[in-house]
């Protein structure tokens, strides 16, 4: 019996991600740059608080990116609040929609890029499905190297490209 290669690729990325997430150390998240709004409210006090409006007004639903750890697809908890935030805002406004644009640093081939940045959108599409968002309301894109933020080449660069962006595409 032949398995397919998704079954078989799914099945590696599960098992890795529960060897890693054994693992008692952790590894310092990188830092958001400074241009960054910082997640630090957590969800909202009660359900039905949001208004269309809250996506510019309110400092959780303002952080729309989420970064990663070197060819890393798991998210760090920094960003845990960001996304029960933009969780609880899917689940009252279901007609609204996310495109969540997966991205990866130079380094690596393109395609070895398309695709980790197709995994870290993945994962913040799991995530907020976790917390309550409808997957219907969810597109993941990957744009692997090709939308960097920054161009110079160093960590401090490579740690920018490294990320999945949020981006309402309906708000309501």
């Amino acid at each position: 019996m032949k398995l397919p290669f998704r079954v078989i690729l799914t099945a590696a990325v599960a098992s890795a991600t529960l060897v890693a997430c054994s693992s008692n150390q952790k590894k310092p998240a990188p830092p958001a740059p400074a241009n960054e709004v910082a997640a630090t409210t957590t969800a909202p006090a009660r359900a039905g608080s949001y208004t269309v409006d809250s996506l510019d007004s309110d400092s959780c639903l303002r952080q729309r990116i989420v970064y990663f750890d070197l060819d890393k697809t798991d998210i760090h908890s920094e960003y845990e609040a960001a996304i029960a935030c933009h969780a609880a805002y899917l689940r009252q406004f279901p007609s609204a929609r996310v495109t969540l644009e997966g991205n990866a640093d130079e380094r690596g081939t393109r395609e070895y890029n398309l695709g980790l940045g197709e995994r870290r959108g993945n994962s913040v599409s799991s995530a907020l499905s976790a917390a309550g968002a409808s997957t219907s309301q969810l597109n993941v894109v990957s744009y692997g190297e090709e939308r960097p933020v920054c161009r110079e080449h160093g960590e401090g660069c490579w740690q920018k490209n490294r990320r999945v962006e949020i981006v309402y595409t309906a708000k309501q």
